[in-house]
């Protein structure tokens, strides 16, 4: 749907628009509650900045929940006309963007901007910034998480910070990603996971151990969200 709204360039504002105003409306109808946030400020406190890590599917709420942190915060967007959609329905949130996009093994001729977006990434953890990555995205499959985040970790030393939210109202969409579509007037959660950390001396091989890990406790989180919001 995002790419053939996209070839219009008004119907792309449009969009970009209305996306934005349904998550303000779910977002200031709705009552929050943010569990463990005190896990987000610990790892705050360490100043090497931080990596959010949260599924695709549950992504929707994560802009208007900008405020649970006065650091500057960085979302890896894809370079595809659809990531133009999401990047200007969130922008208004005050986050930034970095272009990028995981490589596709399929299309290795068109595997751009993944070097470029690294740099980018480690400058901002580099300066204390948050740096928020979907782990299972873009192409899924859903709630797999891949290496390239314990790398991130790796090379950064910056810490991964599992999160997810869930909602009484809405619907679970029948997406790659199992879209979580929130609706207004709803109970809402953010639930924040315990930090996954890479050791500045792990190999290449123990980077898998570290994907299993995140894995589980983006699972977790995610599970217990809905377990709060009656899921």
């Amino acid at each position: 749907m995002f790419k053939r709204i996209a070839k219009s360039a008004f119907a792309a504002k449009i969009a970009s628009f209305v996306i934005s105003f349904y998550m303000r409306l779910v977002y200031r109808t709705s009552r929050w509650q943010f569990i463990n946030l005190d896990r987000l400020r610990a790892a705050e406190a360490e100043g090497r900045g931080m990596i959010l890590a949260f599924w695709h599917g549950r992504m929707m709420m994560i802009g208007p929940a900008r405020n649970m942190s006065e650091k500057q915060v960085y979302m890896l967007i894809s370079t595809h006309r659809d990531g133009e959609i999401i990047a200007n329905a969130v922008r208004s949130f005050g986050i930034n963007f970095i272009r990028g996009s995981a490589a596709n093994p399929k299309k290795k001729d068109k595997n751009k901007s993944g070097a470029p977006a690294i740099t980018q990434m480690l400058a901002a953890l580099e300066d204390g910034d948050i740096v928020g990555v979907t782990p299972d995205g873009p192409r899924g499959p859903g709630e797999r998480a891949k290496l390239g985040v314990a790398r991130l970790a790796h090379m950064s030393g910056a810490p991964i910070v599992p999160v997810a939210y869930s909602t009484s109202r809405g619907k679970q969409l029948g997406t790659w990603d199992k879209f979580l579509l929130a609706a207004p007037f709803s109970r809402g959660y953010y639930v924040v996971g315990t930090p996954v950390r890479v050791s500045p001396d792990a190999r290449p091989g123990e980077f898998e151990a570290v994907r299993k890990e995140l894995e589980t406790a983006l699972n977790d989180v995610t599970r217990e969200a809905d377990r709060l919001a009656g899921r």
